[in-house]
């Protein structure tokens, strides 16, 4: 799941339904997000670092999988599509 920013970025409505190939961690899932649509491309991780954004979160299954590393598999509900990999936008101010 996408913020709706990232939605209308991406010209898609609700759920983003990806194919990940291999082990499903948060790089392969960003990686087939970024290839399917290329404009999303920098917006949730840095381009050169790879490096999730500060102000971007990534929860599934009532957790906050946010400063878990890239490469560690998602839980097994995610990958079999029973739970979301939802990217959210957080939030700052005062």
């Amino acid at each position: 799941m996408l913020p709706y920013h990232l939605r209308t970025l991406a010209r898609v409505d609700g759920e983003v339904v990806l194919d990940v190939a291999g082990d499903v961690t948060q790089r392969s899932v960003l990686d087939a997000l970024e290839a399917r649509y290329p404009v999303l491309r920098g917006t949730v991780r840095d381009q050169s670092t790879g490096a999730r954004r500060a102000f971007v979160r990534f929860f599934a299954c009532e957790q906050d999988l946010s400063h878990e590393p890239p490469d560690a598999p998602l839980p097994g509900a995610v990958t079999s599509g029973a739970e979301p990999f939802m990217v959210v936008g957080a939030m700052a101010g005062g």
